[in-house]
């Protein structure tokens, strides 16, 4: 086991000292603070709205204000009755309106993750195909390690580097919001627009629901790029497929739904959130536990068609 951790810790010395890794980092950073002002200075004002004591009498006001926009323009008729709505929701459950905090920015920076699978997507596809490129890929397998030991150290490096990613992403787009927005307690409560109409909930619970849902994916691409590195030792080829796969996919979902077999394609699967909250998924049959099951049998024939692939190689003439 010794073996194992000191092998993953020399992955990533590897992919630190490449200065790509650190240019993601930058990357993020820059796009959780820029994120941030283009919010705070070029957001809607009412989001920043701070009501006194009277706020029901506001909210009331607001509604009115927004009745009468709309008689005086007909686009507004499709912006401004969801805002009355929740107005009218805060003033039936009796709620204050919060202005926007930090820890909404957090939230809403959780489309971010697709740009972390990006990045893990690339890491993935390199992490074994550079070994080659490089020509270090014998003088790693000379070494008295198995291959299987060397194999899923790479691939823990891998989700290590994702999740320190995404704790990155979270840990600066909190401090970001802190600082332009401030915080409205520990955790929060907001009102949210969901299917069944708006709903107060606590912002920690939707932090975590929204980006663990996005692991899925995550995992998912990065375990396939990972494969496809594994089998054809082209870097290129394996972000290529991949990020074709990962934007496409849901396209591909959409044009196939009208087959039963559709449900087995894997993009039909890697939305577990289409089962909450009233969601519909594509086939009537699909549940919780069918999507579940899809995608392990996925992960299980990508980790063996990988494990076949730099096990059984013979790398003599490499």
């Amino acid at each position: 086991m010794s073996n194992f951790i000191k092998l993953i810790w020399n992955e990533q010395i590897k992919l630190y000292a490449q200065k790509s890794t650190w240019v993601m980092f930058i990357f993020i950073l820059a796009i959780a603070i820029g994120g941030g002002f283009l919010t705070k200075f070029m957001g809607d004002e009412s989001d920043f709205k701070e009501y006194g004591q009277n706020w029901q009498t506001e909210l009331q006001e607001e509604n009115e204000q927004l009745a009468t926009d709309m008689e005086k323009d007909e686009f507004l008729q499709f912006s401004n009755p969801p805002i009355i709505e929740e107005n009218n929701y805060y003033l039936e459950e009796n709620i204050k309106p919060k202005p926007y905090d930090g820890w909404e920015y957090v939230l809403e920076n959780s489309f971010l993750s697709s740009l972390i699978s990006l990045f893990t997507i690339v890491v993935a596809a390199g992490i074994i195909s550079n070994e080659f490129k490089w020509g270090t890929i014998k003088l790693l397998l000379i070494r008295p390690i198995s291959r299987t030991k060397i194999l899923f150290s790479k691939y823990v490096s891998v989700l290590i580097f994702a999740l320190t990613l995404l704790i990155f992403l979270l840990v600066t787009s909190w401090i970001t919001g802190a600082v332009l927005f401030g915080l409205n307690g520990l955790n929060p409560t907001f009102v949210q627009q969901q299917t069944e109409g708006f709903a107060q909930v606590g912002v920690l619970g939707e932090i975590v629901e929204a980006y663990g849902y996005s692991l899925v994916t995550l995992v998912m691409m990065a375990t396939f790029a990972f494969m496809i590195s594994a089998i054809f030792r082209s870097s290129g080829m394996a972000i290529g497929l991949a990020i074709f796969l990962m934007m496409a996919g849901n396209a591909i979902v959409a044009f196939l739904a009208q087959y039963d077999w559709a449900k087995y394609i894997l993009f039909a699967n890697t939305n577990l959130k289409q089962y909450m909250a009233g969601g519909m998924p594509i086939n009537e049959d699909m549940t919780l536990t069918f999507s579940i099951v899809v995608l392990v049998v996925y992960f299980v024939i990508f980790i063996a068609a990988a494990w076949t692939a730099f096990t059984k190689r013979d790398i003599a003439g490499q």
